[in-house]
C-alpha cells in the first residue's frame, strides 16, 4: 500500500488501571519517514508507544497496520505482524554477545537469520566489529544501535523507538541519529519519542507535539521548529 500510512492511530485512549494517560490520540506514520512524538514530561508519549505495541491494552481506539485494526493484540503477535517496539531501558541482553542478541531478535524468523544479521550489520558497521563482545561492555550509543538492530531482525513495517538517544553525549546522539536515518532509507516507518524536542524535530519528517495526553500541534519537523507556540512552550529560543 505505497500511498497509505504504514501505521494509523485513531482515537486511542489508554492508561494504567485508572484515569486515561492518553485520550483520543491521532497520528500516522508513513513508510520511509521518521515520525516524531515530542512534548513535556508526562505528556503520554511513552504510554502511546506502549499502547500501540500491545504492552498495555488500549481502552478504546484503533491501531491500523496497513489498514488492519490490530488494537489490543499482544506484543508477540504484533511483532509477527510488523510492529517492533524498542523501550528506553532494558532493551538488550547484557550477558549475551552482540551476535546472540541479534539471533534473539530473529527468533520469529523461519529462515534467513544469518543473512539478516549480515544485512543489519551493514546498517550498523560498529556492531560488526563487536559481534563477539558481551552487550554489557558496549558504550551507550552502541547499546542503542544494538537495540535498534535487534528490532530490525524481523523486517518490521513499523519501528517504535522510545527515547533512543536519552543520556548520550552529543557525539553519540549524532551517531545514533545517523543510523536511524539509515533505517528510514530502507523504507521502514520509524516512530521516535524524544525528550530533546529541538534535536528530535530537526530529524523528523513529520511530528506531533503532545501535552496532557492529547495531540496539540502537528506538522513537518522544520515547520514546528519555526512555530512560535512550539518554540515558546516546548523548544525555547536559542541564546
Amino acid at each position: 500500500m505505497p500511498d497509505a500510512p504504514a501505521l494509523a492511530v485513531h482515537g486511542l485512549t489508554a492508561g494504567y488501571f485508572g484515569p486515561p494517560i492518553i485520550e483520543d490520540v491521532e497520528f500516522h506514520a508513513d513508510p520511509g519517514k521518521i515520525t516524531a512524538l515530542v512534548g513535556p514530561n508526562g505528556a503520554g508519549k511513552s504510554t502511546l508507544l506502549r499502547a500501540v505495541a500491545g504492552v498495555i491494552r488500549p481502552d478504546r481506539g484503533q491501531v491500523l497496520l496497513g489498514g488492519v485494526d490490530v488494537a489490543g493484540a499482544p506484543p508477540e503477535a504484533l511483532v509477527r505482524m510488523g510492529i517492533v517496539y524498542i523501550p528506553q531501558v532494558a532493551n538488550v541482553f547484557p550477558g549475551l554477545t552482540v551476535l546472540e542478541n541479534l539471533e534473539m531478535g530473529g527468533y520469529v524468523r523461519a529462515r534467513g537469520v544469518r543473512r539478516r544479521i549480515a544485512e543489519v550489520c551493514g546498517l550498523f558497521p560498529a556492531l560488526h566489529a563487536a559481534l563477539h563482545r558481551p552487550a554489557g561492555t558496549l558504550s551507550g550509543g552502541e547499546r542503542s544501535m544494538l537495540a535498534i538492530a535487534r528490532g530490525l531482525m524481523v523486517d518490521p513495517w513499523v519501528l517504535l523507538l522510545d527515547e533512543p538517544i536519552t543520556g548520550l553525549s552529543p557525539l553519540l546522539q549524532a551517531a545514533v541519529w545517523e543510523r536511524i536515518e539509515a533505517v528510514r532509507e530502507t523504507g521502514v516507518a520509524v516512530v521516535v519519542v524524544g525528550q530533546n524536542t529541538r534535536g528530535t524535530l530537526a530529524h523528523a519528517d513529520w511530528a506531533y507535539v503532545m501535552a496532557l495526553g492529547r495531540n496539540r500541534v502537528e506538522g513537518t519537523g522544520a515547520d514546528l521548529l519555526q512555530n512560535e507556540t512550539v518554540i515558546d512552550l516546548y523548544v525555547g529560543h536559542l541564546s
